[in-house]
């Protein structure tokens, strides 16, 4: 029966060693063989295993120098005093077949906690990428109303209709700009009085 890790509450992580070359199947045989009725039937690790309380046993192992040593990975689905008394009864180990061993425990992650710093961390994400857009989308909607009473500001004066601000008229002094642009911009800063000659020739 193969169960999903990430299906787990937990996961036992486990470093061994042996005094000797040894296989995957040995270390599995090893754990099952040593741990059982130690900790009486309600923890035994083949009925856990079959009531999918605790999942498929992952080992990576490496060689050296006439020696092997790994990694044992037991996905487990107990609380957390059960997940720690299993883990416990995995460093009674100390033997691998013919060869002397040591398990240790290095760490006992917490799978959901895990997933839950990572929704947290992608919520916060996700949150500031809407603020953000957000607030892109309130500005351009700000100047997009604002252009368009800027636009409807402009004026044209005289037979050569050229652009000019809603003041021209009236105001004791103007502005004389190049273009219709200009005329915009300068109302964008509050100036109304300015008038574009756009290429005409201004006596």
């Amino acid at each position: 029966m193969t169960i999903d890790p990430y299906e787990m509450k937990y996961l036992i992580k486990v470093h061994f060693k042996a005094e000797g070359i040894i296989e995957k199947p040995d270390i599995i045989g090893a754990i099952f063989g040593q741990t059982e009725g130690l900790l009486g039937e309600e923890m035994n690790l083949r009925d856990l295993q079959k009531s999918a309380r605790v999942g498929r046993i992952e080992v990576d192992i490496e060689e050296k120098k006439g020696k092997t040593e790994g990694e044992v990975t037991l996905p487990a689905s107990l609380d957390k005093v059960e997940v720690s008394v299993l883990a416990s009864s995995l460093e009674t180990i100390d033997r691998v077949g013919p060869c002397k061993a040591q398990f240790h425990v290095t760490k006992i992650e917490d799978v959901r906690g895990a997933h839950r710093t990572k929704i947290i961390k992608r919520a916060k994400e996700l949150l500031s990428q809407t603020i953000e857009t957000g607030e892109t989308e309130s500005k351009r909607l700000i100047e997009s109303v604002r252009d368009s009473i800027r636009m409807e500001e402009i004026t044209y004066f005289g037979q050569d209709h050229l652009p000019a601000g809603p003041h021209v008229k009236d105001s004791d002094a103007i502005i004389v700009v190049e273009g219709r642009n200009d005329v915009l911009n300068l109302l964008k800063h509050g100036i109304r009085n300015a008038i574009a000659v756009e290429g005409t020739n201004v006596p």
